[in-house]
């Protein structure tokens, strides 16, 4: 945890920087750029436009190194029980084989399921395995929710080519218009599921699961073979039987690996199935090749733990309200997608680890979009908002065989957005505006931009499975990083719980109209209007 020492030091170095200029700072250090820029497993991180000297970078760097992150780094990998409130280690680095000699016996399962899981893809690709019809498969949906669909579905979308081995679509949502509009056009006679629930039992999933099973056999799928188009990602085995789903059709996803953490597991069986076992295991090695520079690198040097240290200074020191990250590259839309729920459900927490009360700020709320598309909507408020925020602004350097003038405009606007934020426009620079507008001088405060805001770029030569892989532990430690920073458990989901229970009681009350005085005045009405407006049915 931060220390108490520590944490006065920065805060006297934030109220000495809080209003330093960033521009001043770049033009005044000669090699700020090279001494702020960290590279690591094909990624390059450019911190030079945070708000932030060389004497305070010292101070935080030797404060990650007193609140002991690389120890505490060590305890995760190895499988130290970090995760105190479930009683369990947090072992996802394991999936990619990061520290296998320390955990041989788990590493041991984690190598026969990516066996099984290879088999099951290759047999799927080869031919081996056809559907009921004895046709190929072509389309494969992830029936999931939470971890289970929001890394799936954002590695896909990233990893999008012209020739997928199958088209991979992803249902998530319990509206079953989601469902409905997945299928529309799919051939069930050549569509694989599979379906990720650990225990079988999440209420979203099994609810689209049984009516995705409807639509096969509805689609002419006999229902005594439905387990050749159904694949699970599960530990009950006897659930998974009554769908129809065979033993040998169930992978594991162990008590150990966090959902928002599961994508290295049988959980990615999707990302596999989609774009091949070979795509798959470059995803891990880049992923593992991150770990090893974690485990490796001091603080000075190490990526996702300057990240961490940057988000803390950031979020506790300079007291930004938001952490926005800007993909620059259409296959990166969902990334922020799944960095919210992996920073948000992971350090959204008001209780350290001894249950005492945190006075501080925790997770920022994080959000974003790809691309350009946000310069035309929330962009206004970043440049002439007055609400503080941080940010991550990626970008490949290339995009493959595209277009290279749009690639080039591209580029170019992420550079831009990254200059608007240092520079913004000035008090004189709006008057000349202004004029050259024939406007009155009076007006010339509504073209101002005070800039100034921090944010770092993060490049890569372009949007690789190892690139990827590196690029989503580079978050999971910076994630880590802070909670230990800020002293909580990263890995449990209490609130997410809370409602579940919740859920369970209205439901009931839905279904039968008992228990309603039960509930708040509120809740109870609107749950009386929706049974009058679905009573007929």
């Amino acid at each position: 945890m931060l220390q108490s020492s520590d944490a006065d030091i920065l805060k006297t170095e934030a109220s000495r920087l809080r209003n330093a200029s960033i521009a001043s700072l770049l033009s005044s250090e000669a090699n700020r750029v090279s001494d702020l820029t960290l590279s690591a497993a094909g990624l390059s991180l450019d911190a030079s436009k945070q708000r932030i000297d060389h004497a305070a970078l010292s101070r935080l760097t030797q404060a990650a190194d007193n609140a002991g992150l690389p120890a505490a780094f060590e305890q995760l990998v190895t499988g130290v029980e970090v995760n105190i409130t479930e009683q369990r280690a947090a072992l996802h680095t394991l999936l990619r084989g990061t520290a296998a000699d320390d955990c041989e016996d788990l590493h041991n399962e984690v190598r026969e399921t990516l066996a099984r899981m290879k088999s099951a893809v290759e047999g799927i690709h080869g031919g081996d395995h056809t559907s009921a019809s004895g046709q190929p498969f072509t389309d494969v949906i992830n029936i999931g929710i939470g971890g289970s669909d929001l890394g799936p579905r954002m590695i896909c979308r990233a990893l999008d080519s012209d020739t997928p081995k199958l088209r991979t679509h992803f249902v998530s949502n319990v509206d079953p218009h989601d469902l409905d509009v997945v299928t529309r056009g799919l051939n069930p006679a050549t569509t694989l599921l599979v379906v990720c629930s650990k225990t079988f039992t999440t209420e979203e999933t099994l609810t689209n699961a049984q009516r995705a099973r409807a639509w096969l056999i509805n689609g002419g799928v006999p229902e005594a073979s439905i387990g050749k188009h159904v694949l699970a990602v599960t530990t009950n085995l006897d659930a998974a039987a009554d769908f129809g789903i065979d033993a040998n059709g169930c992978f594991p996803m162990w008590d150990w690996v966090g959902g928002r953490y599961s994508v290295w597991s049988a959980i990615g069986l999707v990302i596999a199935l989609g774009y091949g076992w070979e795509t798959f295991s470059e995803l891990l090695d880049g992923a593992r090749a991150l770990d090893a520079h974690t485990r490796e690198a001091t603080p000075d040097q190490n990526l996702p733990m300057m990240m961490a240290m940057f988000e803390l200074w950031n979020t506790r020191f300079l007291n930004t309200e938001t952490h926005v990250v800007l993909p620059y590259s259409q296959r990166l839309e969902y990334l922020a997608d799944f960095l919210q729920q992996l920073t948000m459900e992971s350090n959204g927490k008001r209780v350290t680890l001894d249950g005492e009360p945190i006075e501080d700020v925790t997770a920022p709320v994080l959000w974003g979009s790809a691309g350009t598309i946000g310069q035309h909507s929330y962009y206004q408020l970043l440049h002439q908002g007055n609400r503080a925020f941080s940010a991550d602004i990626i970008f490949p350097l290339t995009n493959g065989a595209v277009d290279l003038d749009a690639h080039r405009k591209l580029a170019s606007n992420a550079l831009a957005q990254s200059r608007a934020f240092l520079i913004g426009r000035s008090a004189e620079e709006s008057k000349a505006l202004a004029a050259s507008k024939g406007l009155a001088p009076e007006l010339a405060p509504h073209f101002e931009m005070p800039g100034n805001h921090p944010h770092s770029s993060i490049v890569m030569d372009a949007v690789t499975p190892a690139t990827l892989g590196a690029l989503v532990a580079a978050y999971e430690h910076k994630t880590y990083f802070l909670s230990v920073l800020m002293g909580l458990n990263a890995f449990d989901q209490w609130g997410v719980e809370l409602g579940k229970v919740i859920g369970k009681q209205i439901r009931g009350a839905l279904e039968t109209g008992e228990g309603l005085d039960e509930l708040d005045a509120s809740t109870a009405t609107l749950a009386a209007a929706w049974r009058e407006a679905n009573d007929e049915r």
